[in-house]
């Protein structure tokens, strides 16, 4: 059965001693800070215009449109089989791949896939292929909507669909039966489809929440296109320079941030209680949880930082959600594909069980570093901000408030790592 406590390894598997972890991380800020101030006084990163070309038979192979429909065939196909399994399959969530799909599969594995290959998510989104070919047998253009988006709507549309996704893994009543990832995903399917036919394409690129997410992590990978469309490799920090400050950017990375570290407490013995015997319903008290712990992550970055810093917070996102779902796609991975062979039939010379052979320390210590490394990361990009930004002489003075809520974000991270 789906685990929902996500894989925190315990006490004895971290690396290192609580304070000297602790003590390593405000040390790693500290210097990155104060060695940014001292050496880096002009802007270094140009977004969407960096970068070096890969070669052109490598260009033309990623952007051949036999690549492009085999890759939208995939992801259609595996949208459909999930849902099918999910509704006429096997009740029983240990018996089922539908829950492992959604929640190990494509959540927990779209970040290992683009960090490395960047936006995978919308060559694959079976949706977008759903509504391409419905405007097809209606003689229409998919990138033509009833109406042009709003540009207020930016990505607000997005945080709530994370949201509403955190609340089905994390609060729902029955996060991991079959029907409940039916559920989700036909709502899902529903709500963006209606909205593409309203707005077109552009309403997938802004508003979808899996499109984004996969959009925010992939602007750390070192492949990237350049403003050209030419596809090139490049320093993760220029990717990260090129996300675009729209309406609900800070919302969206807010709630992959307070929903990861909420996941993080939810093993925590005096949590479990509270949800268990207290004065509220299960549900109500998970999803008053949920929100608050996103609230206060909302509300920390208000009182240190501005919008225009919000693309500094998605490696620490990233980070957390490396520590926080690692053993979750270790553990579930492997089951849930030895799962969808039985579904499929094909069973001969596979295993009974699925397990891949991880250290427990080496898995405990990528997720330590991982912490580390997203707040560090996004130190740097705030720092090549600020000097784009502000006057030279409060540059430095004027990152101490982004610092004090890097290294809140920090405590926190590794506390819930060391508190499980």
């Amino acid at each position: 059965m789906i685990s929902l406590a996500h894989g925190l390894g315990g006490r004895h598997d971290l690396p290192v001693p609580a304070f000297y972890a602790f003590a390593g991380a405000f040390a790693a800020l500290l210097i990155s800070f104060l060695a940014l101030g001292l050496l880096w006084s002009r802007s270094r990163f140009r977004g969407d215009r960096a970068g070096k070309p890969v070669p052109h038979a490598v260009q033309r192979a990623a952007d051949a449109p036999v690549t492009r429909r085999l890759l939208r065939a995939a992801g259609l196909g595996a949208f459909l089989f999930t849902l099918a399994v999910a509704l006429a399959g096997n009740p029983d969530p240990a018996r089922n791949p539908a829950p492992g799909l959604l929640y190990a599969v494509l959540w927990t594995g779209l970040v290992p896939l683009c960090l490395l290959l960047g936006p995978v998510w919308r060559l694959v989104d079976p949706l977008r292929t759903l509504h391409a070919l419905g405007c097809r047998l209606r003689g229409r253009d998919p990138a033509a909507g009833a109406r042009e988006l709003p540009a207020r709507l930016g990505h607000w549309p997005a945080a709530a669909g994370l949201l509403a996704f955190a609340w089905t893994e994390l609060a729902s009543p029955q996060p991991a039966a079959p029907a409940t990832v039916a559920a989700f995903m036909l709502g899902y399917s529903a709500v963006q489809l209606a909205g593409a036919a309203r707005y077109g394409t552009a309403w997938f690129d802004r508003c979808d929440p899996f499109t984004v997410y996969s959009g925010l992590i992939g602007s750390l990978a070192p492949l990237g296109r350049r403003r050209d469309g030419r596809l090139v490799l490049r320093l993760p920090f220029h990717g990260l320079d090129a996300v675009p400050a729209l309406p609900g950017l800070t919302a969206t990375v807010c709630v992959l941030l307070g929903s990861t570290g909420y996941d993080g407490f939810t093993t925590l013995p005096q949590w479990v209680r509270l949800v268990q015997s207290g004065p509220l319903d299960p549900t109500l008290t998970r999803t008053l949880g949920l929100l608050t712990t996103i609230a206060l992550v909302a509300a920390l970055f208000a009182v240190c930082a501005s919008a225009r810093y919000a693309h500094t917070l998605i490696p620490i996102a990233v980070g957390y959600l490396i520590a926080h779902y690692l053993t979750l796609l270790l553990a579930e991975g492997p089951r849930t594909f030895l799962l969808v062979a039985h579904v499929l039939g094909v069973t001969d010379g596979l295993p009974g069980a699925a397990v891949l052979p991880v250290d427990p320390g080496t898995v405990a210590a990528v997720q330590v570093l991982a912490v580390i490394a997203g707040h560090v990361v996004g130190v740097v990009a705030a720092h090549d901000r600020a000097v784009r930004l502000m006057p030279p002489e409060r540059a430095v003075a004027g990152q101490v408030p982004l610092l004090i809520l890097m290294v809140c974000y920090t405590l926190g991270g590794l506390g819930l790592l060391f508190a499980a």
